[in-house]
């Protein structure tokens, strides 16, 4: 339009470095940081105006001492300690792109991301120091440039467990962090000259997803979409002015779903615990006065089972209300009831790496309240729809890229698209291309879209059961074990079956650590006889295993249903029934009338054959048009 102009008056890239600039003058002697180490009270205590000031000597001494240049890629491997906070400030203030690695990478993938990523400083938790010494050293026999190693010697939990590589002999560090930051204070740091990016569209930070060690996938985000990532989470959350978050959620995790930046734009506080734990959780609440806080399931799991001992109250027996982000998979029904009585409002949402972390949230509608709890329940469990900084999210047809019809039945496979999607796969135009072709982030989650528009999500491509030519989703099955009393953790994974190709399998941990000892098999009919009373007959699990440990966990608390699989299948192929004898013509699983009481096999020998054709057929259809992206899911 004419007359329009665009210059520094009415234009500046957005970066979350600005919400530091910011809070830094709102709230300057507010508590930025605490940490505690167990019982020993606070260990770090740290107020938005010495942040800033850290800060910018962190990002002085990167350009200066360290001779980062603007791209370069500075690493960060550890736990959710204090200095990766500023590190989240610090290192896009040089100008440069943080890159927080797993902190349960081992060596030869620690070493492998280090030379994908070029990483020209790494910045090592002195708990991981003997990993990241490994890697290392990995990275120069491979004849890659080594690069500069920054050891942050801080350590939390002491008194509790220290980690095993906290007490090894510290050799070949290059700098320690707290040394690095006072050797800058000598110099003119409180006047170091920000880097601001000239393009919002400039990368910030590099996030691998949970691929393979042949071909890692580096998401790269962007100052613009980080920014608002970072106040479309602080909106999800309902997170008002200087908000206590307790970081149970990883940082390395898509940068703490952005919230580490969401709570600096608030002026907020930040709670760090090295180990999660339903003690550290309650006490945290109890001591810093934690309003909000995230996680996976494995995470509300260990809320609502923490014992008595574990739970503590707040000062005159007050109970604050906190509010739970989680991901991963749809919380149980049992435990949401569970969370609500503790004082724990829980928000449900789902996302991807590829999209900053959360992408769709399950808002709640106020005349929902209302409802009975089982149906509320069933309600939250759902993905919703896209957040403030998404423009859509929707469930197509990939073939056709067509939109499913808003009728709960029809499956399509979730994809996204708007300003916090990804830039790009770091190194790999190729895949950036097939993730991101037709316009649209294709998730591989398949879905359908309830009557109101709220997209539920049935299974990752890959975790879908496909049992006589049905479509099985691992999730309802899941909710339906997580509904009986005696269940505390469970996943179900197809086991190899002679007859149907592949029937529900489940892993299940009891409450009280009962395991698979006396009466395991009267328990494990029991949880499936359970599960036949909730469920279509071929939904029901034909296989229940009762473990005494816990389920094999990512280090975002999402169980590795990879393992789980290949446990199944080395328990061997269910074998076929015997064939019903002449004349008897009970129900098939395939019958659409009432199921009998035991699975029931009328169908002709040639049409089961013809039905799991039809299953290879069906599970050679959605691997080939689905799985494209190592997505992280974490609602992954």
């Amino acid at each position: 339009m004419e007359g329009t102009v665009l210059c520094s008056a009415n234009h500046a890239p957005l970066t979350p470095i600005s919400f530091l600039e910011r809070t830094a003058l709102v709230y300057p002697d507010r508590l930025a940081i605490v940490a505690t180490d167990g019982s020993a009270g606070v260990a770090v205590s740290r107020t938005w105006r010495d942040t800033r000031a850290r800060c910018l000597r962190l990002a002085a001494a990167l350009t200066g001492r360290l001779g980062v240049q603007r791209h370069d890629v500075v690493a960060v491997f550890a736990q959710n300690i204090p200095a990766v906070c500023e590190l989240h400030f610090g290192v896009p203030m040089a100008g440069a792109v943080i890159c927080t690695l797993n902190s349960r990478l081992d060596a030869a993938m620690a070493a492998v991301l280090l030379r994908h990523s070029e990483a020209k400083v790494v910045f090592v938790d002195r708990a991981l120091l003997g990993v990241a010494q490994k890697a290392l050293v990995l990275v120069a026999e491979a004849g890659a440039r080594r690069p500069v190693l920054v050891l942050i010697s801080e350590l939390l939990d002491e008194n509790e467990r220290s980690p095993p590589d906290a007490k090894i002999k510290v050799t070949r560090v290059d700098y320690e962090y707290e040394h690095l930051l006072s050797a800058a204070a000598a110099g003119s740091s409180p006047d170091f000259a920000i880097r601001w990016p000239a393009d919002e569209n400039e990368p910030i930070a590099l996030n691998y997803t949970s691929g393979t060690t042949s071909r890692p996938k580096g998401v790269i985000y962007s100052h613009r979409g980080a920014y608002l990532s970072s106040l479309a989470a602080v909106i999800v959350n309902a997170m008002g002015e200087t908000p206590v978050y307790l970081w149970t959620v990883p940082m390395f995790h898509c940068n703490g779903w952005c919230q580490v930046w969401g709570v600096a734009a608030q002026g907020g506080t930040n709670v760090c615990v090295r180990r999660v734990t339903a003690a550290a959780i309650f006490d945290s609440v109890a001591r810093h006065g934690v309003t909000h806080m995230g996680g996976a399931p494995t995470v509300l799991s260990m809320i609502v089972n923490a014992t008595a001992d574990e739970r503590r109250r707040q000062p005159g027996g007050r109970r604050r209300r906190v509010t739970v982000m989680t991901g991963g998979a749809p919380p149980p029904p049992q435990v949401l009831f569970r969370m609500e009585e503790q004082g724990f409002l829980v928000i449900h949402s789902y996302g991807l790496t590829e999209t900053y972390g959360p992408a769709t949230v399950c808002t709640w509608k106020p005349e929902w309240d209302a409802l009975p709890a089982e149906e509320r329940a069933r309600i939250k469990s759902r993905q919703g729809l896209h957040h403030v900084g998404l423009e859509a999210a929707d469930v197509k047809d990939p073939a056709t890229m067509r939109s499913v019809p808003a009728d709960g039945r029809t499956v399509g496979e979730v994809m996204l698209r708007g300003n916090t999607v990804m830039s790009g796969y770091y190194k790999d135009g190729g895949a950036t291309a097939e993730a991101l072709a037709g316009g649209w982030l294709r998730s591989g989650d398949l879905a359908v879209r309830e009557e109101d528009g709220y997209i539920k999500i049935l299974d990752r491509s890959k975790d879908i059961i496909i049992s006589g030519g049905e479509n099985i989703s691992t999730v309802e099955v899941e909710a339906a074990l997580f509904g009986h009393p005696a269940v505390e953790e469970a996943a179900v994974v197809g086991r190899p079956d002679e007859y149907w190709g592949e029937t529900p399998c489940a892993f299940v941990k009891l409450r009280g650590g009962g395991g698979g000892g006396g009466g395991g098999a009267a328990v494990e009919e029991e949880l499936m006889a359970f599960c036949r009373a909730r469920l279509p007959r071929y939904m029901a699990p034909r296989t229940v295993v009762v473990v005494e440990e816990e389920l094999p966990k990512t280090a975002t608390g999402k169980v590795q249903k990879v393992a789980l699989r290949e446990r199944a299948k080395a328990m061997g192929s269910l074998p076929a029934p015997p064939l019903p004898p002449p004349g008897a013509h009970p129900q098939g699983q395939l019958g659409l009338g009432e199921a009998s009481s035991e699975p029931s096999y009328s169908i002709v020998t040639a049409a089961a054959s013809l039905r799991l054709r039809c299953c290879n057929q069906l599970t050679q259809y959605w691997q080939s048009i689905l799985i494209r992206v190592d997505v992280n899911p974490f609602i992954t």
